[in-house]
């Protein structure tokens, strides 16, 4: 059976309410997603959490889904709306945390973050504090406009693209640290 062929027919049998169908669906997409709610959050199981949140969201709205563009693309959308939506409601933040407030780093040698691989800078993000990683996430990764992320996370436009920059000098400082102490 193709593989569009094959969603339909789940997705079909998903929105009839079959828990086997539900298990596949979950199961075709858990791993994938569960990597997108990762980088917005601290913890696998907060994570988790939203993973789950999400899944309601995507079973409950599954007549929502017009096929316009991809399911994936679908899925995701809705796992990077209830990560906003998780850390805007304060369940993720512990201490109030406004995006203006990431202090502005010291100048850095841009070249060097061009330089990082893929893993390096997930890790690296990790170390950035909440406001740099969401609009990194949704500016790099997930490829948001600046307006699209200062509507999500209601702010001024010019706030995301000041706390892209931020983020882009912290990883490259990040970095450079990590690679002064590797050569002690």
């Amino acid at each position: 059976m193709p593989l569009s062929t094959e969603l339909d027919d789940l997705l079909a049998r998903c929105g009839r309410h079959e828990p086997a169908a539900q298990r596949a669906l979950y199961a075709r997409y858990a791993s994938r997603m569960l990597g997108v709610a990762r980088r917005y959050v601290r913890s696998v199981a907060e994570a988790e959490d939203i993973l789950q949140d999400a899944f309601v969201k995507i079973f409950t709205r599954l007549q929502d889904f017009r096929a316009d563009g991809s399911f994936e693309g679908w899925v995701r959308r809705i796992v990077v709306t209830t990560a906003l939506n998780h850390w805007q409601s304060g369940q993720h933040r512990r201490q109030q945390i406004l995006l203006d407030d990431a202090p502005e780093p010291l100048s850095a040698d841009a070249d060097a973050f061009d330089r990082l691989g893929v893993a390096e800078v997930l890790a690296l993000m990790e170390k950035l504090p909440d406001g740099c990683r969401l609009v990194l996430n949704l500016y790099a990764v997930d490829g948001y406009t600046h307006g699209e992320i200062a509507e999500l996370l209601g702010i001024q436009e010019s706030t995301s693209k000041a706390q892209l920059s931020k983020a882009r000098k912290q990883l490259t400082r990040l970095h450079q640290q990590q690679s002064s102490y590797l050569r002690l």
